[in-house]
């Protein structure tokens, strides 16, 4: 409830929170009170959809059998908790196969989710883009694109889509900046537009195709404001709701977001 309070307070009408310490594994126990309390100020505020963030901890591509278990579980106990607030969206990081190779890592992904679609969530899930970092997976839109189909030849309703990050396609290597209109059409073609859920709206410390992943404030980076611009007003992109990752406070959020929606005025 405090959540949706303060977004409210600085111009926002979606949030993003982590279900738990991003760094660790134990959450807090459910306050189905405030819970309530929340979808109701929800609905009657026009606020949503939220954004669940899992965990930095998740990693169901791990080479290790124990940390893949703890991914599980974690998401498993994730989605049960999202159950109580309908119309939430789940986000995770697909995972790092550190050393055992993409295939095998999005192999592993793909029978994680799987087995987790054998109780029907009602939570759409959604798989992060990339910046390439290390032995990410979902470095580029044809490896989301081969999770999200072995995941549907395992389960065919799991209920899966995409968020895209514009700090990690750029850092990835898609010139978001200049080649806007040809991004989109490949992640169209790949992945189908119909999966793209969510914008996570970062600009990038890196220039293009650094395959690192620092996030910086919007317009003081390498993406640029004027690719912001372009990206809020896309016919695309425009509907889709977008939630902030910048180097921030909550004045810097406020301030972000009055520069974005005057930019998708223009």
């Amino acid at each position: 409830m405090a959540m949706a309070k303060t977004a409210l307070s600085i111009g926002a009408n979606v949030f993003q929170f982590f279900t738990r310490n991003p760094r660790g594994g134990d959450a807090k126990p459910l306050d189905l009170s405030d819970v309530a309390a929340f979808n109701a100020f929800a609905a009657k505020e026009g606020i949503g959809p939220i954004l669940a963030h899992a965990p930095y901890t998740l990693n169901a591509a791990a080479a290790r059998p124990e940390v893949r278990v703890f991914a599980e579980n974690t998401m498993r106990d994730d989605l049960d908790r999202l159950e109580h607030t309908p119309g939430a969206m789940y986000n995770f990081h697909p995972g790092s196969h550190v050393g055992q190779g993409a295939e095998a890592g999005m192999d592993l992904i793909a029978a994680m989710l799987g087995r987790i679609w054998t109780k029907p969530y009602s939570t759409l899930v959604l798989l992060e883009t990339m910046a390439g970092k290390g032995s990410e997976i979902g470095r580029d839109f044809t490896e989301i694109r081969t999770v999200i189909d072995r995941t549907l030849a395992i389960a065919p309703d799991a209920k899966l889509g995409v968020c895209l990050d514009t700090c990690h396609v750029w850092d990835g290597g898609y010139d978001i900046a200049n080649r806007l209109d040809e991004v989109v059409e490949e992640f169209d073609r790949i992945v189908g537009l119909g999966r793209l859920k969510a914008i996570h709206v970062n600009d990038s410390m890196n220039p293009l195709a650094a395959h690192k992943d620092r996030h910086e404030k919007i317009g003081q980076g390498h993406i640029g404001l004027e690719a912001f611009r372009r990206i809020v007003n896309h016919p695309a992109l425009k509907d889709l709701p977008f939630y902030l990752e910048t180097p921030n406070e909550l004045d810097g959020y406020a301030a972000e977001i009055k520069l974005l929606k005057g930019l998708a005025q223009c």
